[in-house]
């Protein structure tokens, strides 16, 4: 059996220090050939082809300058209404309670001049139903439905003023809750019956014998 060459503690410690600054080189030296790489495929390619980092986009909102709206400006005069009755129904009497306190309120808000606020008499309608549909005859059963209302009248009011007020209370109207709006214009005199049409004709004053 022959002997295995010795190795002395020097010579590894060369070989140690050769392995470790090739591997330094080939590690400082890969960088350099992947960015000629790319150079070289962008010059091919005719694109510029560089290393990918992470970035990061921030969201503003840009503000622009409010330009207001302009006014326009009629020669047509506003309605006017003598008389506007706000009548509102349904089947929970405190919904109704709650919802009048609201229209007050905001009627109040929009100095609108409230005539008087009251609470019409309620429909029942009772519907007297046999309890089976096919048998027994004689056990029947009762349904009562009950309506309430509350009225609400506004005088002397504007169309815009009127206009204003029934759509903010017309969208906060509850559910299961009908509203009926009466209203009473106010209109100018026509020209043509300004004057009586008699004094325009001449009167007779002869005794007809």
């Amino acid at each position: 059996m022959s002997d295995l060459p010795s190795t002395k503690p020097e010579n590894l410690n060369k070989q140690w220090s050769a392995y470790l600054c090739c591997c330094c080189f080939f590690l400082c030296l890969q960088p350099l050939l992947y960015t000629g790489r790319a150079r070289q495929l962008g010059h091919v390619t005719g694109t510029s082809l560089l290393p990918l980092a992470p970035s990061t986009s921030f969201h503003t909102a840009t503000v622009l300058p409010s330009t207001p709206s302009p006014i326009t400006v009629t020669e047509e005069p506003d309605a006017l209404f003598q008389r506007v009755s706000v009548l509102v129904k349904g089947h929970d009497r405190a919904v109704l309670d709650s919802y009048e306190i609201f229209a007050t309120m905001a009627a109040n808000e929009l100095g609108i001049t409230q005539n008087k606020v009251y609470e019409p008499p309620k429909d029942m309608e009772r519907l007297t139903l046999l309890k089976s549909i096919h048998i027994f005859k004689n056990h029947r059963v009762q349904y009562e439905m009950r309506t309430h209302y509350r009225c609400i009248e506004l005088s002397h009011i504007t169309g815009c003023t009127a206009q204003v007020y029934l759509e903010y209370i017309q969208r906060n109207l509850p559910e299961g809750v009908a509203m009926e709006v009466t209203k009473t214009a106010m209109e100018k005199v026509p020209d043509h019956i300004k004057e009586p049409m008699w004094e325009e004709q001449p009167v007779d004053d002869k005794p007809s014998q």
